[in-house]
């Protein structure tokens, strides 16, 4: 018979282990238990308007001018306000569009901080300069969705939107001295991220995968091809109906080329692909584009596998996106439950037809691209990409945002965030072919970013969410990564001395 006491080997014997664990685990909710209570602010608008033209409502029966059914309504604050599975199960819905996942809301994390212990900024209010900047964009979007990105510079759509944007008081994207030009239209100042082509690198270059390679050309919905613009069936669709069509797909897959393929990409996508078929493009680039605090880079008889090796970067990526996700879903129903888009432009169509007198801002109302839009569709209401129109769930803050923030800050972590890309590309306007990249060199960082308000900033693109929501999404999700990172610091035996990476807004910091 073998004798464990000669088997098992390490310095610290069963109990001891066992005590070390638990110390562990305790000083990390130790650590969230002494945190102050943050507040949750919210805009006011849940209670500044009686019959809830701000906020979402999609699901939910409505009248003719799409204002919600107060008794649902106050079915459903009453089951996000008990939590109680049971009194989900007796919301009134308006069709057979089901709410998506309020439940997880509630839900616990075991790594990294609860859900509750974080917070966002509030997002503009319904009547404010920045909501209805925001909305002129999207019509923007929706007006140019099928302009090739390497036609900005010259398409007469998108300078006319820069220069409207430009002209709005409450626009909060980049400018260069003020102004916004058609090289960084529709795209987010994070560090690096304006260098170079408006798609990352990550969505572009080939994915080794395996034993085999994933050609990064997808299907897409057919150009010219906008849905829910018209008022019966929009309104359809916000009292639950499916969409009386389908999306429509091109035959030929193609790279992203234009803000309908991205639009598309970010309707298919999953947490676990974006953060999978990234990671495994930065570990093709070799030990040269790892953290430089990784401890196995100069070790002389050792490499990394499960901690510090490719397991470890891939789990970390992945795993991030769902507790990001429940941050999110927090915040878009127990705090903030901010309409849609899509909603927003049934306000504004019943404003203009002089059917209700709702306080929005005349930066929307009396914008070039909703006169540009009206005149294209018949109508206010904003285009949408997908034929279903939006999630049935708040918007803000966006879920992709979120899991996507918290996927790219997890990776900055492990990777080298000023290793430049190799053998960058740029796909072609058919999207057919890439192209070689000959412009200034582009860093993992810049990429990294580049990818994050993709992933947020495509869901504008397609109408369902605001650059608020996308931009706080990132934050809330590069929030939630930081604190999983911190949270497994002290589990190595490596000499390991920390996550050192820069945060979105510019700030470098070292997480131990």
């Amino acid at each position: 018979m073998t004798n464990n006491k000669y088997c098992l080997l390490g310095p610290f014997p069963p109990p001891i282990r066992r005590i070390k664990a638990f110390k562990i685990r305790k000083a990390a909710a130790e650590y969230y238990k002494r945190l102050p209570l943050l507040p949750h602010p919210c805009n006011g608008d849940s209670y500044r308007y009686p019959n809830k033209i701000a906020n979402f409502s999609k699901g939910f029966p409505h009248n003719i001018l799409d204002e919600v059914d107060l008794p649902a309504y106050y079915a459903y604050i009453h089951a996000l306000e008990t939590g109680c599975p049971e009194d989900f199960e007796n919301i009134p819905l308006g069709g057979e569009r089901k709410l998506v996942n309020p439940q997880a809301a509630y839900a616990y994390e075991l790594a990294g901080p609860d859900s509750h212990q974080l917070t966002t900024t509030p997002p503009p209010t319904f009547r404010s300069a920045q909501t209805a900047s925001e909305m002129v964009e999207l019509y923007w979007q929706a007006l140019t969705r099928d302009v090739p990105f390497n036609d900005y510079s010259t398409n007469p759509l998108t300078i006319a939107a820069a220069k409207e944007l430009s002209t709005l008081y409450g626009y909060q994207g980049p400018t260069i001295d003020g102004v916004v030009t058609p090289e960084i239209l529709f795209r987010e100042n994070l560090p690096g991220a304006l260098i170079g082509p408006y798609i990352s690198q990550f969505l572009w270059k080939d994915i080794p995968y395996g034993a085999t390679t994933i050609i990064q050309r997808y299907h897409t919905t057919i150009p010219n091809k906008d849905y829910l613009t018209d008022y019966p069936e929009w309104l359809a669709v916000q009292n639950g109906a499916l969409p009386d069509e389908s999306n429509m797909l091109d035959p030929i897959p193609r790279y992203i080329r234009d803000e309908r393929g991205l639009a598309w990409y970010v309707h298919q996508d999953s947490t676990v692909q974006d953060a999978v078929t990234t990671c495994s493009i930065l570990l093709s680039f070799g030990d040269e584009a790892l953290d430089p605090a990784n401890p196995y880079l100069h070790s002389k008889t050792q490499v990394g596998f499960a901690t510090f090796g490719a397991p470890h970067i891939l789990d970390f990526a992945a795993r991030a996106g769902r507790p990001a996700l429940e941050a999110a879903w927090f915040q878009k129903w127990l705090v903030h439950r901010r309409l849609r888009p899509e909603e927003f432009g049934g306000r504004i169509q019943n404003k203009l037809k002089g059917f209700a007198n709702y306080p929005i801002n005349p930066e929307v109302l009396d914008s070039e691209a909703l006169a540009l839009s009206f005149e294209k569709f018949g109508s206010y209401l904003l285009p949408q990409a997908y034929a279903e129109g939006c999630p049935a769930h708040p918007s803000y803050p966006a879920g992709h945002a979120a899991f996507i923030g918290a996927i790219v800050t997890m990776l900055k972590a492990y990777f080298k965030e000023s290793y430049i890309i190799p053998n960058p590309v740029i796909a072609s306007s058919d999207g057919l072919t890439l192209e070689p990249y000959e412009g200034p060199p582009l860093t993992i960082e810049g990429e990294l970013n580049k990818l994050a308000y993709n992933i947020a900033l495509g869901r504008d693109a397609a109408g369902v969410h605001y650059r608020s929501s996308g931009i706080n999404g990132l934050q809330l999700g590069e929030a939630v990564a930081i604190g999983i990172l911190r949270d497994y610091g002290k589990t190595y035996n490596e000499n390991f001395y920390g996550f050192t990476l820069t945060k979105f807004n510019g700030e470098t910091i070292t997480i131990i």
